[in-house]
């Protein structure tokens, strides 16, 4: 049995690679996702904070590294759908924190049991497919004895490694599993404990304000460098559940036949980085190992892949087939593993429509090399944006000194209400500080075709996925169709809503009464 192990951070060609996958050399797939961690949060990536993941540093020297990989929503249920089904949201049908429980489309899990793989998943359930309990061939979250494992237990991820290759082995398929850590999404380490408890699940290394460094993208402070330190803690927890991963694939005798796939859903938990499209909220620490067709150590620094190429790219690793391949949006890049040049990667598309309360402030935007475009057609100077992140020890501190602070009340203004268009030079800017179409009309002038070509290019691949905001970006100018369209958005966004009500009320009901 050939096992191939794909541990990854993260459009169709109908490319296949050089030497085609045959229906009896199916790989085995290891999918290893870490939970909101920024991709520069690792040290291969040019972490500034030494020894943050070990584990995964050591794993990259046996790896292809992708350097321009994007996910495409700084939100973990519709990235992680995004991903797995090769669909953008608005037609998969997972905008938000919503379940879509008829699917017309399959999604990873379905490809590979046709093809004959034994599929199994460990955390992030809910969040990997449409709609949950899904049919999974096994769900390892919990123990032999049925207690569910804590989602913070470093290892737990390496029995429920075991378990998958043992399973597959009796089962005599190829497996496709799915270990999804949960650090370093909050709570983070020592978070979330009555008084007197203390964390059961300590990281090899925990980290002090003094030794974590600010991203450019916050602000100097004790309070936000007292939570970097807890983040980076739980970091340093990922990389140890990653440790125990990798060992089990070597006690299971899998890791010289295993293709290894590792990435990070999207960006660290904090103001500018999650629930956002900026460059640090979508570039995923990519990388892939593939005994005998990967390079150890190599990188590719010109492919620019993102989320919504990844199942494409496994229908041609795995050998699996799709009953409709044209209506995948994203595209192979499986030459690109085997050190080929694959035309067309040079730009990604973002999508964001909905928060997990259920908010409707729609984004788009389009990343090159160099360049990131926004749109946010629910910019109005009124609106507030709705984020994971304000919840924050990080975000209520930049609240608090905005009201004395001049720089920060700008910020936090940005923070809040943003604004309608957006540029940045990511070589320059990689923090998204500097929006070049706020600068004096002559600085505007330097960069006009610029956003021109850029806009043209997001409107143009919108219109390909039948994006309804296509339109929107075509008549840039037009404020009242944004307003007409953002009216239509709060209605739907208070529909949603209150069936939400609705549905905890019932359950409320029943379970009282039962």
């Amino acid at each position: 049995m050939r096992l191939v192990l794909l541990c990854a951070t993260f459009v169709s060609l109908g490319c296949s690679l050089n030497t085609p996958v045959r229906a009896s050399d199916h790989p085995n797939v290891l999918i290893v996702t870490v939970d909101d961690m920024s991709c520069d949060s690792i040290g291969v990536f040019g972490c500034p904070v030494p020894e943050t993941t070990p584990a995964i540093d050591a794993f990259a020297k046996t790896a292809l590294r992708f350097t321009k990989a994007h996910v495409l929503v700084g939100n973990c249920m519709p990235g992680r759908n995004l991903m797995w089904s090769g669909l953008y949201s608005h037609v998969n049908g997972v905008e938000g924190f919503r379940q879509n429980p008829e699917p017309d489309y399959p999604v990873l899990c379905d490809l590979a049991k046709d093809a004959g793989y034994f599929t199994a998943i460990r955390g992030k359930v809910n969040h990997s497919t449409p709609y949950t309990p899904y049919a999974w061939d096994a769900v390892l979250d919990t123990d032999a004895d049925g207690k569910k494992y804590g989602v913070k237990d470093v290892e737990s991820y390496g029995k429920s490694t075991r378990d998958a290759i043992r399973l597959a082995k009796q089962a005599d398929k190829p497996f496709c599993l799915m270990v999804n850590i949960s650090d370093p999404h909050k709570p983070f380490y020592s978070q979330g404990f009555k008084e007197g408890k203390s964390d059961p699940n300590v990281p090899s290394k925990i980290y002090t304000a003094d030794e974590v460094a600010v991203p450019g993208f916050l602000f100097d402070d004790p309070v936000v460098r007292d939570e970097l330190a807890l983040y980076y803690s739980s970091v340093r927890r990922a990389d140890d559940c990653f440790a125990t991963v990798m060992d089990a694939l070597q006690q299971e005798g899998a890791a010289d036949e295993t293709m290894v796939m590792f990435l990070s859903d999207h960006g660290m938990p904090l103001p500018f980085a999650k629930t956002q499209l900026y460059h640090h909220s979508t570039h995923t620490p990519l990388m892939i190992r593939w005994p005998g067709r990967t390079k150890p150590g190599s990188i590719d620094d010109q492919h620019m892949v993102s989320a919504i190429d990844f199942l494409p790219t496994l229908i041609d690793v795995m050998g699996m087939s799709h009953p409709t391949p044209d209506r995948l949006h994203g595209r192979s890049f499986a030459p690109a593993l085997t050190g080929q040049t694959v035309d067309g990667f040079r730009y990604v598309i973002k999508q964001y429509n909905e928060n997990s309360g259920r908010w409707r402030q729609p984004m788009r935007g389009i990343q090159t090399s160099q360049w990131l475009y926004l749109y946010n057609p629910w910019s109005d100077g009124k609106r507030v944006f709705s984020t994971a992140t304000n919840g924050t020890n990080t975000a209520r501190r930049m609240a608090e000194l905005a009201r004395s602070n001049p720089d920060i009340q700008r910020r936090y203004d940005i923070y809040q209400h943003r604004t309608v268009e957006e540029l940045y030079f990511v070589p320059n800017d990689p923090d998204c500080r500097v929006n070049l179409l706020e600068q004096p009309a002559g600085d505007r002038a330097k960069v006009q075709q610029t956003v021109d070509k850029l806009r043209e290019q997001l409107a143009m691949e919108l219109e390909r996925i039948q994006d309804p905001v296509a339109p929107l970006v075509r008549d840039v100018e037009n404020a009242q169709l944004r307003q007409q369209y953002m009216e239509g958005q709060d209605q739907f966004g208070d529909q949603l809503r209150g069936k939400k009500r609705k549905r905890g009320n019932q359950k409320k009901s029943s379970s009282t009464a039962g």
